[in-house]
């Protein structure tokens, strides 16, 4: 059974930086798709950064993080990673991990939420000051 665990929530200042971690266990994270999502309050999930298998290795970004976050991942810890950094007051929300493990997936698309099939349980970044 594919488990997805998520580092604890966060509370930072504007033009803060905080680290997201994502944990796995019943599948190793370099095989599949994998992407980060965020949910703000009274609106709907959103797509923020996703990496594909590594046998493509290609990452994609929503145009607001650009140049602000960087996603990873670490196969000896079979964990995803995401680094943000410049954060700001819109970055608030609940922030979910997620895996694609349809038959075939390699490349990952960031916006597609529907399409990803295990969820981590979600964690809090409130970026106020």
């Amino acid at each position: 059974q594919v488990q997805l665990v998520e580092s604890g929530g966060d509370l930072v200042q504007p033009g803060g930086s905080l680290r997201r971690s994502c944990t796995a266990s019943g599948l190793a994270l370099a095989s599949k798709p994998i992407g980060w999502f965020r949910q703000a309050p009274g609106k709907e999930r959103e797509g923020v950064s996703c990496i594909s298998a590594a046998s493509d290795g290609s990452v994609q970004y929503a145009d607001s993080v650009k140049g602000r976050f960087t996603i990873s991942r670490d196969t000896d810890k079979n964990t995803l990673y995401l680094q943000m950094n410049n954060l700001n007051p819109e970055d608030t929300g609940v922030y979910y991990c997620a895996a694609d493990v349809n038959p075939g997936a390699i490349t990952c698309i960031y916006n597609a939420p529907v399409i990803y099939d295990y969820w981590g349980q979600g964690t809090q970044v409130t970026v106020s000051s």
